[in-house]
């Protein structure tokens, strides 16, 4: 992964065809998540609006820590853990809201947030079930 990781980093499932559909810009993230490539969260919602689409932000925060100083590699294992808490819910997005380095008892640590984002046409969330079908329908036409 990138060591451009950074809060406001907008990571979204890879899926055939949808950078072109919506017209975004992409680079290799970790497993099938992409980076896009976009100044904010603000601007990637007027894109997807401007597309016909609509781009939700879950309210719960997922996080999660390690010990030591910030490092890309670091940073990158956090972020796999916090995509495994959430695949459950099918969403198709995520977007790291805090990294914070702290000590206690002077042993460095780090905490990484982010919210789940959730890209769709209807303007309506799907269920958790219809995400999961539209996640598995996208798996099966990339083969």
């Amino acid at each position: 992964m990138p060591s451009s990781i950074q809060v406001g980093t907008i990571l979204i499932k890879e899926w055939p065809g949808i950078t072109q559909l919506i017209g975004l810009e992409t680079e290799p993230g970790f497993a099938e998540w992409r980076m896009v490539k976009v100044g904010d969260a603000f601007t990637l919602d007027r894109k997807i609006h401007a597309a016909g689409w609509n781009l939700f932000f879950m309210a719960s925060e997922v996080k999660a820590m390690f010990f030591g100083s910030l490092g890309a590699a670091k940073i990158q294992r956090a972020l796999e853990r916090i995509v495994a808490k959430v695949k459950p819910l099918n969403f198709n997005g995520l977007e790291v809201t805090a990294i914070v380095a702290r000590h206690f008892l002077g042993m460095p640590y780090v905490t990484v947030s982010a919210h789940s984002r959730h890209m769709q046409h209807s303007c309506h969330l799907d269920s958790a079930e219809a995400r999961q079908t539209s996640r598995e329908n996208s798996e099966w036409a990339r083969g």
